[in-house]
């Protein structure tokens, strides 16, 4: 069992290192990378972005807290599409019948592409389930979240309106 101070220690560890994580991707660009579309097995074409705004986000079938993310990305996709936002979900499943199953359980109302080799997630220095990407139209990372929490939802809904406000 954890002492008060060993989760004290392990919570501002975390937190530090998510801010860091964030500031070390302030401003870069955003990796393109090899990634198939789900529903035809196509190639991801990176050049349709150009000029969107795009929340990108890495998800696994394991991922619980994904449950909760693929309303919210719907809910994003269908309220912003209309201002440019383009919603693309990364799986990373070895399997792909296992993204498969979880999306036959919670539908996706946005784009979903597969990273079998993780090749994509090892670019963008995945660390989490979900992680969260806000690439803006000039094709830069603006904002990385780590995880989800119904309760920070709204905030980062902000930041992702405030960038396609620019």
């Amino acid at each position: 069992m954890l002492s008060i101070k060993s989760v004290i220690v392990l919570f501002f560890s975390l937190y530090f290192s998510i801010n860091i994580v964030r500031a070390d991707w302030a401003g870069q660009p955003a990796p393109n990378c090899e990634l198939m579309l789900m529903n035809d097995g196509q190639s991801f074409d990176w050049a349709s972005l150009e000029g969107k705004v795009v929340y990108l986000d890495f998800w696994a079938s394991w991922c619980v807290p994904c449950v909760q993310s693929f309303p919210f990305m719907t809910q994003m996709q269908r309220e912003l599409k209309g201002q440019g936002l383009v919603v693309i979900a990364v799986n990373v499943d070895e399997e792909l019948k296992d993204a498969e199953g979880f999306l036959s359980r919670y539908p996706a109302g946005f784009t979903v592409v597969a990273d079998p080799n993780q090749q994509c997630a090892k670019h963008y220095n995945v660390k989490a389930m979900p992680s969260s990407y806000v690439i803006d139209r000039k094709g830069l990372i603006r904002d990385v979240h780590l995880g989800f929490r119904r309760g920070e939802a709204e905030a980062f809904r902000k930041v992702v309106e405030r960038i396609l406000a620019e």
